[in-house]
C-alpha cells in the first residue's frame, strides 16, 4: 500500500527512493545495531527476571514461537521479518513518518503514528488470550510500550537515513524477542518495561526535534 500511494502521490523519484531504501544498509553501524540490540534486551530482560523473580529464565527456546514451533528459529525469524518487519515499516516509518515530519517535529510525528500503530493491533485483543483478558489499566500499559517501541523506530529511522531494511529487521528481531518461550511468564512485562525506559531515553537525549543523532527525515534520500 506505500508503493500504491507513493506512485499515486509522490513522483518517480519518490517511488524510487522508497524502493531503494528497502536495501538500503549504510550507515552500517545502524544496521548493525538493529541486529545486536533486540538479542541485548532479552538479555537484559532476563537479568530483570533474574533480579526480581531470582530465577534466570531459559532461553534454550529463545526464537521457537509457541504458536507456530514447527517454524524453527531461522523460519520464525524470516517469518516476522517478512510479514510483520518489511510488511509494516514499509508502511509505517517508509511512508507515513516522512510524511509526518514534513509538517511537525519527531515526538509530534511519532505520537500521531503510535495511534494509528496501536489501531492496527487492536483485533489481538479479539482472540489472543494474552490480549483478551486485559484490564483497562493493562490496556493503558500497553499503549505506553507501544509509544515507546514508535520512539525507537523514530530513533532508528531518523538515525539511518530512513532505512526501511534498518527497521524490518529490528521489528522482526523484536517480535522474535517478546514472542520467544522463556519459561518465565514475566519476561514479556520486563522486557516490555525495558521498551519504556529505552524509548523514554532516547527523547531525553536526543530531543524532541530529530529523536536521533541527525536532522529527521522528511523524505527518503537513497543509499
Amino acid at each position: 500500500s506505500a508503493f500504491v500511494t507513493t506512485a499515486l502521490f509522490g513522483t518517480r523519484s519518490d517511488l524510487k527512493a522508497l524502493w531503494s531504501s528497502l536495501f538500503q544498509w549504510k550507515p552500517l553501524r545502524w544496521l548493525l545495531l538493529a541486529v545486536f540490540s533486540p538479542f541485548l534486551l532479552a538479555l537484559a530482560g532476563g537479568l530483570v527476571a533474574w533480579l526480581a523473580d531470582g530465577r534466570w529464565p531459559d532461553y534454550s527456546s529463545f526464537g521457537v514461537s509457541g504458536e507456530y514451533p514447527e517454524m524453527g528459529v531461522a523460519g520464525f525469524f524470516l517469518f516476522n521479518t517478512c510479514c510483520f518487519g518489511f510488511g509494516e515499516e514499509t508502511g509505517w516509518r517508509g511512508f507515513a513518518l516522512p510524511q509526518f515530519q514534513r509538517k511537525y517535529n519527531a515526538l509530534i510525528s511519532t505520537l500521531i503514528l503510535s495511534v494509528f500503530w496501536a489501531g492496527w493491533h487492536l483485533p489481538l485483543f479479539v482472540y489472543r488470550p494474552g490480549y483478551v483478558s486485559m484490564g483497562m489499566g493493562a490496556a493503558v500499559g500497553w499503549y505506553f510500550s507501544i509509544l515507546a517501541g514508535a520512539m525507537l523506530f523514530t530513533w532508528l529511522f531518523n538515525g539511518s537515513r530512513g532505512s526501511i531494511l534498518a527497521c524490518a529487521l529490528f521489528h522482526g528481531l523484536i517480535d522474535v524477542v517478546f514472542m520467544s518461550e522463556y519459561g518465565n511468564p514475566g519476561m514479556m512485562q520486563y522486557i516490555g518495561i525495558l521498551v519504556t525506559f529505552w524509548g523514554i531515553a532516547v527523547l531525553l537525549v536526543y530531543g524532541r526535534a530529530n529523536m536521533a543523532p541527525d536532522k529527521r527525515m522528511r523524505h527518503h534520500e537513497g543509499p
